[in-house]
């Protein structure tokens, strides 16, 4: 593959936590640590898509590059869909990755294994998944869970996605995270496509695109990308990127040989 074109959905909106996107972490706004992790993973430039003006002058000044877009656009994907045709109208760039703008720890390496899958060319989309291990996950709805057989080392295609505990019997789960490398026909169609029963059933956008008969493969990888929905959860972040700062500064205070 020759590169994709790495779009984060942001909006304002949020229950749970308001102005989630410019939410203060170690001196910068969310979005902004989301847009320096996909930078580093290095497969492409990287643009925002946002529904807010402020969202858009923070990822400025960060020297990013942002798309306002629809505030009652129905989801990320048509966000990310309006985006990507916005910055790269002649579709240079075969493949467009969705990031969520809630993930400012990601690492680098897994936004790139969502892109790899989409070295075959008869993958429609990318995505990752991680094997659970711990056990009060394996029945909490919240993690969704994969279902798919394996096509070679690290790697599934996915036959289902549930909030149910699947598959049964002895064996590995996997937990599925939201992240997706569309081909650009794939984001078009899929984007045009209604809800689909099972995805209304689930509340799972992904399985939208399996009723449609798209293929979707999985890397499997080892991190857990600590997703922010809660203000238990931006603490979470916060005392994470705290630790690492003190460990980076007693390391640069260490002599040098």
């Amino acid at each position: 593959m020759s590169g994709a074109l790495v779009v984060i959905p942001a909006r304002m909106a949020s229950t749970r936590l308001p102005d989630k996107p410019l939410l203060d972490i170690a001196g910068q706004p969310m979005i902004v640590h989301v847009l320096e992790q996909a930078r580093a993973a290095d497969i492409g430039p990287v643009v925002v898509a946002c529904d807010d003006t402020r969202i858009k002058a923070a990822v400025e000044a960060a020297g990013g590059e942002a798309v306002l877009t629809d505030p009652d656009l129905a989801s990320g994907s048509d966000r990310v869909r309006v985006a990507a045709n916005a910055v790269d109208p002649d579709g240079r760039f075969p493949v467009v990755l969705n990031l969520q703008g809630d993930v400012p720890l990601i690492d680098p390496a897994a936004i790139r294994a969502a892109f790899a899958p989409l070295s075959d060319p008869a993958v429609d989309i990318g995505t990752i998944a991680t094997e659970i291990r711990d056990p009060a996950l394996r029945d909490d709805p919240g993690a969704v869970k994969t279902v798919g057989t394996p096509t070679g080392a690290k790697r599934l295609r996915a036959l289902y996605f549930t909030r149910a505990t699947a598959p049964t019997g002895p064996g590995p789960l996997y937990q599925h995270i939201g992240l997706y490398a569309f081909r650009r026909a794939a984001l078009e169609a899929f984007v045009a496509l209604p809800p689909s029963p099972l995805e209304i059933r689930e509340r799972l956008e992904q399985l939208r695109a399996l009723e449609a008969g798209m293929r979707i493969d999985v890397s499997l990888i080892d991190s857990v990308p600590m997703d922010v929905n809660t203000p238990e959860d931006i603490e979470a972040v916060r005392a994470v990127l705290t630790r690492r700062g003190a460990a980076s500064r007693t390391a640069s205070a260490l002599p040098h040989s």
